[in-house]
Parts: structure tokens; C-alpha cells; sequence
């Protein structure tokens, strides 16, 4: 019988490592829920929402890191914290794993945050498989995030819009009509901070930049490094923020938190100011919207 060289201690803990990294994600729960699939898979101690096989992420989570932001959209989307006060109210729509709202629960433990998702079972799955922990001024939500933001009393400084289904913003969480919805739910001197796909793979791209230009007084767009997201940063007031100004002050907000991740760095290398109406875009109306 032939016998097979033996293989060094480190050649022998480098393919371990290679079969490591390689390995399938472990199904944690794969249900139908009303809205599609809901999948939760785990490898190498991270968790993962999709809406389909193979589909698009929708929360990575560092079980029991709340600090940790996975997706390189999240810390884009936080340099909406440098164009509004320390926030007090916050409301996210679209939960997911709930990656946004831990976090801010973690720097920011006296905000009251509202997280909304249309779907139970995504507020079900983020409360039992992603650590997402509700208390006294933070709620995981189960309602329809336009019907939420039109009911609203109470006006926000800090809005995310972080709704997708399997790749795609529901139709109706891009119109004009919801957008003004949007822009009566915050305060004067808060922020929306939208998470899109760009032109790529969103062929209504230039529209919801349109759209977003058509309600708001100010709006500045950020390219997310490796990733297909285009942040959206909407100001119902004019600010006229250059790169360097803005960088400066999501910098000095990552600085005293101290965030693991540098804002000002997301705002260098992705920063465009919006000033002209998008001319390859049409706005958005409820009337364009499919009959049910």
C-alpha cells in the first residue's frame, strides 16, 4: 500500500481553515411567511437574512456585537447622525435582523427608537435569532411603514427607510406622495436617510433621486465602497455642506461616540451634493403605481 507524505502542522491548519471558510451556511430557520421566504443561515458567527436562496443580504449580524456593522451600506447610512441633533426619536423602517436599531440602542441608550417592518415574522425572527432586544423606549413594530409615517403625531429627528423585499424598495416607499408623508414625520432640523440600489440594478434609480429632489430642500448622495447601495441623505432645510464640511462633522460624530468605523471616511469617498433636478428621472407618483 502506498503510503501519502504527511503534511506539515501549518500546510495542515491552512486547509482546515480553507474547508472552514468554505463551509455551507448552517439553516437556522427557513419558513414562507405572507410577504415571501424569511431564511436565517449562520457561518462562521455570523448570521444572515435573506428573502431568497442566493438572494440579496438583507442583515449580517455579529451575534451579541451590536457595535458590529457587517453590510457596508450601515455606516454609510449612519452620516445621517452628523445633519441632525443627538437624536431623541428615531424611527427605522424596515427592521430586518435589526442592525440599525441595535446599534443605535447601543451608542445612543436614551433615543426611544421605533422599528417597523410589515412582515411578523421578520419582527419575530430578529427578536430570535439576531439579538434584537426591545425595552422601554425601543419597539420592534409590526405595521405597514407608509401607514405608520402618515399616522404619525409625533415628528422624528432621524428616519432610515430601509425597506426591501427579495432586491427591490416597495413601489409605494418611493413615491412623491409618501415622501411628503416622510418629510412631515421629521423635524425641521432632522435628517432621512434613504438606502436604494443604484443605477445598475434599479432601473427607477434616477427617479427616486428625482422624486427625493422634488420634496426635499437639500440632498446628498453617498456611494457605498463594494456594494451596489447608493445612500440618500434628505434635508428639509438648504445646508450646502461641501465633501470636506460634511466628512468633518460625520467624523466628529464617530469620534466622541466612538464608532469603530470612521463616517467621514464613508462621506470621502462617496459624497455628491445633489444640486441639479435629475434630468433622467421622472417623479414618482401614486397614480403610476400597479392596480391591485
Amino acid at each position: 500500500m502506498t503510503r501519502l507524505p504527511l503534511l506539515p502542522t501549518s500546510l495542515v491548519a491552512l486547509s482546515a481553515l480553507a474547508v472552514a471558510l468554505h463551509a455551507e451556511p448552517r439553516i437556522l430557520h427557513e419558513k414562507k411567511s405572507m410577504f415571501g421566504m424569511v431564511i436565517v443561515t449562520e457561518n462562521d458567527g455570523m448570521r444572515t437574512l435573506q428573502f431568497e436562496r442566493g438572494g440579496a443580504r438583507q442583515t449580517v449580524v455579529k451575534y451579541g456585537d451590536p457595535a458590529h456593522l457587517e453590510l457596508p451600506y450601515a455606516p454609510a447610512a449612519f452620516t445621517g447622525l452628523a445633519l441632525c441633533r443627538e437624536p431623541r426619536r428615531v424611527l427605522i423602517v424596515g427592521l430586518g435582523g435589526g442592525t440599525l436599531p441595535m446599534f443605535l440602542r447601543h451608542y445612543y441608550p436614551e433615543a426611544t427608537i421605533d422599528a417597523v417592518d410589515i412582515d411578523p415574522d421578520v419582527v419575530r425572527v430578529a427578536r430570535e435569532y439576531f439579538g434584537f432586544k426591545e425595552d422601554s423606549r425601543m419597539r420592534g413594530i409590526v405595521a405597514d411603514g407608509r401607514a405608520f409615517i402618515e399616522q404619525a403625531r409625533e415628528p422624528y429627528d432621524l428616519i432610515f427607510l430601509d425597506a426591501f423585499g427579495s432586491d427591490f424598495v416597495p413601489p409605494t416607499l418611493t413615491t412623491q406622495e409618501f415622501l411628503r408623508a416622510v418629510r412631515r414625520a421629521v423635524r425641521p432640523d432632522g435628517v432621512v436617510v434613504g438606502n436604494i440600489w443604484g443605477r445598475e440594478s434599479n432601473r427607477l434609480y434616477d427617479s427616486m433621486v428625482r422624486t427625493y429632489q422634488e420634496v426635499f430642500d437639500d440632498l446628498y448622495i453617498l456611494t457605498v465602497r463594494g456594494a451596489g447601495n447608493m445612500i440618500v441623505l434628505a434635508l428639509p432645510r438648504r445646508l450646502n455642506l461641501s465633501r470636506e464640511d460634511l466628512a468633518a462633522q460625520a467624523r466628529r460624530i464617530s469620534t466622541a461616540k466612538g464608532f469603530r468605523y470612521d463616517l467621514g471616511e464613508r462621506v470621502e469617498f462617496g459624497y455628491s451634493h445633489a444640486m441639479e433636478k435629475n434630468a433622467d428621472g421622472r417623479v414618482l407618483k401614486d397614480a403610476d403605481l400597479p392596480k391591485p
